[in-house]
């Protein structure tokens, strides 16, 4: 078990100034451009796969670092350059990720190699879990998968939504309800390879923030997959439910669903990418404050500036901290007591919104136009409280946690 420690090794450092020129030199040039085309910016995406950044080795790397350091560093690094393309980079890695937490060593073998391409011809893959009536409340779930066993295929049918890359993404991850009656315990996860018939895209959401990420609908009908597209494979899931009706029986534990296993592996990643668009807000709101002038003298001069810029800067830190703590413990098998991964979402993406605020404060009519970044950040920053749980999920997961009562 690696020690906790609030300082990179050198060769972290190294990954960290590799992302960091990377998102300078090549995100951050095209940011506002795809902002407002509101398109996937394949040359970006490819020149990251050229040099290494999207690929399945990278992120091996980093998911398998044992400071648990190595995600939330590249995380807030590429989210410093810009969200909706930095998103649109990594957005492959919900789906990566689920395979990981539910898949056989095989389907992560075959399937994740899929989601990326090459450099030549990158590929992109979804992870598809909420859908219009169930969001955070996923024991609504509609999206029903049914096991034809004469043929070995599971027929899916339902409706996705909200879903990064969905429709044009090679390999789809759905979660899917197999037995309605065990509620969120009846879900299981489904690869649908590239071009399953019944698989389309729906509807194209056009977006407040991170608009350089595609962000759509995805419609199943009745799209067939083979029984080992099942993540998992099919006597776990049979076993798994087993134990799930056995525990409604008798009032036992919770049984964790296979959104959630991902979801919960993937909090801390998404405080990092708060974390790093609202630093990048700081900065410039920093640099303009020590440069722009009012009333002969920098407007870092006022307390009223000077403040603010205190606070912005507490509040990363602490949301960094909180950030590291959870994933040092998660890559090293400590849990959960007391929602530290919820902990830490709550806490950077709330802080991004404030923090991105803050900074067109500073700007003042300047932070409102386009000509300056921090307009865009702050429109970004607004998804933080929103995907991969509110944050009103988030405290009531917290506050479930330490009391032990079924708050709601």
């Amino acid at each position: 078990m690696a020690e906790f420690t609030m300082e990179l090794n050198d060769e972290q450092k190294e990954v960290r100034d590799w992302l960091h020129g990377f998102a300078a030199d090549v995100i951050r040039p095209a940011a506002a451009e795809w902002d407002e085309r509101e398109e996937t910016p394949w040359p970006v995406i490819q020149e990251a796969a050229k040099v290494g950044i999207y690929s399945l080795d990278f992120y091996a790397q980093q998911y398998f670092d044992a400071t648990g350091l190595g995600i939330p560093m590249a995380m807030e690094e590429l989210f410093w350059g810009d969200a909706g393309i930095a998103l649109s980079i990594v957005g492959t890695g919900l789906a990566a990720v689920g395979v990981l937490a539910n898949g056989t060593e095989e389907q992560i073998g075959t399937w994740i190699p899929q989601m990326y391409g090459d450099p030549n011809d990158v590929k992109v893959a979804a992870f598809c879990s909420s859908e219009p009536d169930a969001g955070s409340d996923v024991a609504s779930m509609r999206t029903r998968a049914v096991y034809d066993e004469a043929k070995d295929e599971w027929v899916i049918n339902g409706t996705k939504t909200w879903a990064t890359n969905g429709g044009i993404a090679n390999v789809h991850v759905v979660v899917a309800v197999v037995d309605p009656e065990l509620g969120s315990k009846g879900h299981a996860s489904f690869i649908i390879p590239p071009g399953t018939p019944g698989l389309s895209q729906g509807q194209k959401f056009k977006k407040h923030g991170i608009r350089a990420s595609h962000t759509a609908e995805v419609v199943l009908d009745d799209a067939r997959v083979p029984g080992s597209c099942l993540l998992g494979g099919k006597e776990k899931l049979d076993e798994r439910l087993a134990r799930a009706r056995e525990r409604a029986k008798s009032g036992g534990e919770r049984v964790k669903n296979a959104a959630m296993a991902t979801f919960e592996a993937s909090r801390p990643a998404v405080g990092a990418m708060a974390v790093g668009t609202a630093r990048a807000a700081y900065e410039v709101a920093l640099d303009y404050a020590r440069t722009r002038e009012q009333f002969g003298r920098p407007i870092i001069d006022n307390q009223g500036v000077a403040f603010q810029l205190a606070d912005m800067r507490t509040s990363i830190d602490a949301a960094r901290l909180l950030v590291w703590r959870a994933s040092w413990m998660a890559v090293n098998g400590k849990p959960f007591t007391a929602a530290e991964g919820s902990m830490s979402k709550l806490f950077a993406s709330e802080t991004a919104k404030k923090v991105t605020a803050q900074a067109i404060q500073i700007l003042g009519g300047n932070g409102y136009t386009r000509e300056y970044p921090v307009e865009r950040m702050h429109r970004d920053a607004a998804i933080y409280t929103i995907f991969e749980g509110t944050s009103e999920v988030q405290r009531l997961v917290i506050a479930r946690t330490l009391s032990g009562m079924p708050i709601r």
